[in-house]
Formats: structure tokens, sequence, C-alpha cells
């Protein structure tokens, strides 16, 4: 099977000289990065963004491609709700097809505890008036006919949609740019520049940007970087394997997931097929640190991940990574400049009989890509999206525990407001970045 495509040997589409200076410089560019750098320059901003390797060349290319509201954390419903009403206008602005369709998203129950789970969280939702709906064995079996299985019920949002990621977030990049957003990949940021205490601008490989407000967006590198400077997050990474098939017959339009199998029908005419809860996780130091963070969450499902002795050489929580580096120094972002971890063959296999086991009219179907990422985690499954108070002027929002795909142009368009001063439209009180040391108990929110 091809590996994944995107790596730093891809040609650079956002090169040119490092501005001195600009309003803000937000540092990453996936798709939270990128969207609050589009919102920032079509404010009036001037803004650079800064990507060590290549845009959307780690997770925010790497995902599902689901774009949901269902079975996400309460306080994270409104702010998914705003991403599906940006998405459609965003994917009318950008120079090409990313697949974006409204096909729904079911979650698939084994038995009368799953549907209870479910039933719950659309009682948590019903303020939001979402358009989810319970469906019982009967009514799973109808929306998906083709299906071997029979559950015990389902959870389905018909107003869910799907995009493809590996296309959407550079051409999100190249609309950013051509609305003055200046970016430029292959251009690590080494360090943060500090002066009378409050962040300054940034101190890059090609030389300092003075700026007076920076945004943080550097998914699983971001702990590396706060650390530098003295600041600690509970942010770890976990190994997801995803494959995609060949074209096939339609069995779904949407996404769905049970127990074993995540799928999508993708805009190819092919399926991307995940396992359900089923990550690696590569120990390094941050886990030491961050264990009793995470305890609660590995209690909730101690047979999902998978514990690994050591991450690979240069990864951010490798041992051997460095936790201090001069500014005139290689840094590890520049060591790393695309995280591309190898997928679990293993999974990968796996995952393909259990779709075609699924779907045993679709007689063979072939896997003719696996990939893998490295999702940013924190140990209540939601991000932070805050000021830094150690660091006066910076603005963090990482950890986006898997969500970001789908809710990015929404928390795009509020840090974009938060740098700027203004209301950000929602509470953000769920994702504060105090709440790891002000003694708040752990909300691990409903786990679907």
């Amino acid at each position: 099977m091809r590996p994944f495509p995107l790596s730093d040997a891809n040609p650079q589409e956002h090169s040119g000289p490092l501005p001195e200076r600009a309003d803000v410089v937000v540092i990453g560019g996936g798709v939270i990065g990128v969207t609050a750098a589009l919102f920032l320059a079509r404010a009036g901003v001037s803004v650079v963004l800064l990507e060590k390797g290549r845009v959307a060349a780690e997770q925010s290319s790497r995902n599902w491609g689901w774009i949901r509201v269902q079975g996400r954390d309460p306080a994270e419903i409104p702010i998914a709700q705003e991403a599906q009403a940006l998405w459609p206008a965003l994917a009318a602005q950008i120079d090409t097809d990313i697949g974006l369709t409204q096909g729904g998203v079911a979650y698939l129950a084994k038995d009368a505890r799953e549907m209870a789970d479910f039933e719950a969280w659309r009682t948590a939702a019903a303020p939001f008036r979402v358009s989810t709906q319970m469906l019982d064995a009967e009514g799973a079996a109808r929306l998906l006919p083709d299906a071997a299985p029979r559950w015990a019920g389902a959870m389905w949002t018909p107003t869910d949609m799907r995009a493809e990621p590996f296309v959407t977030v550079p051409a999100l990049a190249r609309l950013a740019a051509r609305d003055g957003a200046v970016i430029r990949e292959a251009c690590a940021v080494r360090g943060l520049d500090i002066e009378a205490g409050r962040v300054a601008g940034v101190i890059a490989e090609g030389g300092r940007v003075k700026a007076g407000a920076v945004v943080l967006a550097g998914g699983t590198w971001s702990s590396l970087l706060l650390r530098r400077h003295g600041v600690s997050i509970p942010q770890l990474s976990v190994r997801a394997t995803v494959v995609r098939t060949a074209p096939a017959r339609e069995v779904f339009a949407g996404g769905a997931v049970d127990h074993r199998l995540a799928f999508r029908r993708r805009a190819d005419g092919g399926y991307s097929l995940a396992p359900e809860g089923a990550h690696d996780f590569f120990i390094g130091p941050d886990a030491f640190r961050a264990l009793r963070r995470f305890a609660p969450l590995f209690a909730r499902d101690p047979l999902g991940t998978v514990l690994r002795p050591a991450a690979p050489r240069a990864y951010p929580d490798a041992w051997g990574t460095p936790r201090r580096w001069a500014d005139d120094a290689v840094s590890p972002f520049e060591r790393m400049r695309v995280l591309n971890p190898p997928p679990n063959r293993a999974c990968a296999d796996r995952i393909l009989r259990d779709f075609a086991e699924t779907f045993p009219g679709l007689g063979r179907v072939e896997a003719v890509q696996s990939w893998a990422g490295m999702i940013d985690t924190m140990p209540d499954n939601v991000p932070v999206v805050d000021a830094v108070d150690a660091l006066p002027g910076l603005t963090l929002a990482t950890g986006m525990s898997g969500h970001g795909f789908g809710i990015g142009p929404a928390f795009g368009r509020i840090v974009a407001d938060l740098v700027r001063g203004n209301a950000p439209g929602h509470d953000l009180h769920r994702f504060r970045f105090a709440r790891f040391g002000d003694g708040s108990r752990m909300d691990l929110g409903p786990g679907l």
C-alpha cells in the first residue's frame, strides 16, 4: 500500500522572505492555525503563519474527515454548529472541490448499554436543537441495509458532514494567503521572543519576527515549545491508523462507527477506514509527568490504547528529544519537519477484514493506501483555547483531541477574535488554560 503522500519532500506552496514584523504570528499550519490566520487577515490584521514543514502535513490531513456535531462534549456543540455553518461558505470560496457532503453520521450500538449512553448524550444535547435521532434495531438496519451485523440500534445525525482533509486545509491556506495572510512553510519557530515579561514575537530559523501577539496552534508539538519557556500542559499524543480503499459500490453515504470499526464514504468512491478507539501510545518523559492527569481517561478504556515502550527518535516526546535549546541552534522542530509515523500494519489488516465482514456483498475491497497520524490529546478530551497568563501576548489553541478538523473553522474564528480582544461568541470556560492547575475536578465528557 502506498504511504501518506505529504512529506517534507513535497514542493513548497508558500515561500519567500520572512517579514520582520506583523500584528500577529501564528505558529502551526494545521486547520486551527490556518483558519485563525484566515479570519485575522479578513479582519484587516497583519498576520504571518509559520509552519516548520508543510501546511497540513500532519494530523490536519490525516484524520477521518468527519464534520460532526454528534457525540461532542456539550461545550463544543455550539462551536461545532458554527463550524458546520462556516464550512459551505468556505467551500464555495476556495480553489478546489473538497468533497463537502452532508452525508450524516451514525453511531451503531452493540447493546442496550451503548444505546443508553447515546440517549444520554442526545438528552444533554437537546437544548442545542441538534438533528440527532435514536434508531432502534430495525431503524439501524434500514439505515445500512447492506450491512451483515445487526446492531441494537443507532444514534443518527443526518445534518453532519464530511470532507477530504488532504485537499481541504491546503486549499484554506491558499484562501488565507489570497486574503492577505503571509504563510511560510519550512520555517520553524525556535522560540518566543520575550521582552519586559511579555511575548513580543517569535524567533524563527529565518530570523526574528516582531509581533504584538502570538498564537500557538502547534498540535502535538505545542507542549514542547511551551516547556522551553517554563509553561507546562498535560498534553500527550497517540498514533491512529487509517486505511483508504479502492473505489467500491456505495453502501453508506456518510460516516459510521461501531465498537470495532469507523468508516466513511470518500469523494473518490472509496472508503476511509479506522479502528474505533484503538491507538498506539509511545511512552516518553511527558507520559510520566502527565500520568496522574490521564489516569481516569485510561481507566475508562484500558484496552483502547496499546502502550509502546519508547517514542521513535525525534518525536515530540522521544527520550532523546531536547527540552532546551538556544535561539541560534537547530531546534527539534527542524529535525522533524513532518511527523510521519508508520501505520500499525496489524491494525490496518484487521480493519480491512472488519469492513469486509460488515459488508460482505462488496466482495474483495482492496486497500490502496494506509497512513498514521499523531493525535494530540488532553486528559479531559477537549482542547485548550485561551490566553496564557504566564506568557502575556500568547494565545494557545491546542489539544484538539481528534476533533480539530471538523470544528476547525469555528475555533479559528474564535482565536482570531480572542487575539483582537473581541468577545468569542461562546462560553469558553471548559477550554480554559487554568483548569489543570486551579483544583477543578476533571470532567471527561461524554466519551463518545
